[in-house]
């Protein structure tokens, strides 16, 4: 006599798998540690480092005085555009329509754009930087979209109800993010937000915090905050999904912040 198949065996089965493709056979504890950063107080810098773990308030390593300062005067001289223009999308389907066929969001021009996928409302929308250098049809339709499905799964969702959309209208390697965000694409990005509305959100990319209107700052933490019509929205930040493949120490990192972030 066949078992009866449960969600609940489902939700382990693709638990197991996650690890698996993780890589990840030991329980640690440690996390990446700033070996070559400069001490206050006389203690090593490593011991300092590795104190910061993934606690929510662990901060980043500062930039100088100075790095902070041309940063500033660089975003300063990057001409803005309002890119959604007078009459911006109301409505996702819009947004979409909107997405595929406006002049100026990228250099190249509407062809070989790829649009976002899902429902208004949903508990999480996943948002990374760009689509992945084949994507055409889907967003995400390569390996970085086996692994987030693989993770959706592991956590107990379907693709189906999440919502996945990328800052960026197309491949874009080494994509100068900030210079971006200050020329108009962070409203965009939070525009596209608010009309979908998340309960929660996920960035993936290193270089997405800019793009949704996050300035990079030593008290950023992988926990953010967007306002969005009056109610604030949880974002959890992570390194971006191809990161995640190449380095499965950054998958099991990943499921730590998660569980952290969302215990139920």
């Amino acid at each position: 006599m066949n078992a009866p198949t449960s969600s609940l065996t489902a939700e382990l089965s693709a638990a197991l798998q996650w690890w698996q493709m993780a890589g990840v056979d030991s329980d640690f504890s440690d996390d990446a540690t700033d070996w070559l950063n400069k001490p206050d107080d006389g203690a090593p810098a490593a011991a300092q480092a590795g104190n910061a773990g993934d606690a929510p308030q662990a901060r980043a390593a500062a930039k100088s005085p100075a790095e902070m300062a041309a940063a500033a005067e660089e975003k300063k001289s990057i001409p803005r555009a309002d890119l959604l223009g007078e009459a911006p999308p109301q409505d996702l389907a819009a947004f979409g329509q909107w997405w595929l066929e406006a002049s100026g969001i990228d250099a190249i021009g509407p062809r070989g754009r790829t649009a976002p996928r899902g429902a208004a409302n949903p508990e999480l929308m996943v948002l990374v930087v760009d689509p992945e250098e084949h994507d055409s049809d889907q967003l995400l339709s390569g390996p970085q979209g086996r692994l987030l499905a693989a993770m959706l799964a592991a956590m107990g969702l379907s693709e189906e109800s999440v919502y996945i959309a990328s800052a960026l209208p197309r491949h874009t390697p080494m994509a100068d993010t900030g210079a971006l965000a200050a020329g108009g694409m962070d409203a965009v990005t939070l525009h596209h937000i608010g009309l979908v509305s998340p309960q929660k959100l996920i960035a993936f990319g290193s270089g997405i915090l800019p793009l949704i209107g996050q300035d990079v700052s030593p008290a950023d933490t992988y926990l953010h905050e967007i306002n969005q019509n009056a109610r604030k929205v949880p974002v959890l930040m992570s390194e971006g999904l191809d990161s995640l493949m190449a380095m499965p120490r950054l998958k099991a990192r990943f499921w730590r912040r998660w569980m952290e972030w969302s215990p139920d």
